[in-house]
């Protein structure tokens, strides 16, 4: 089970150069000689669009951490 989401995690940090625009932003982009302005739109909506997955990941794996710890006043009890 962790080294599922281990991977699936790094499969984050390498994934593959994608074509994110939107209709209207590629063709005012193509439009224009200046490629590293398309290139730079396209780096900055792909990192947009991963923060939320990060965001939602980090708050799950919290919530999996929280509820996963053996409760202490259970082992305590046993112990008496």
């Amino acid at each position: 089970m962790v080294r599922k989401i281990l991977l699936s995690i790094i499969a984050l940090f390498f994934f593959l150069k994608t074509n994110a625009q939107c209709a209207m932003c590629r063709a005012v982009l193509e439009s224009g000689e200046d490629q590293n302005m398309a290139e730079g739109i396209n780096d900055g909506i792909v990192f947009l669009m991963a923060v939320p997955y990060i965001l939602v990941g980090a708050i799950g794996f919290i919530i999996y951490r929280k509820f996963s710890k053996p409760d202490k006043t259970e082992s305590t009890n046993q112990n008496l």
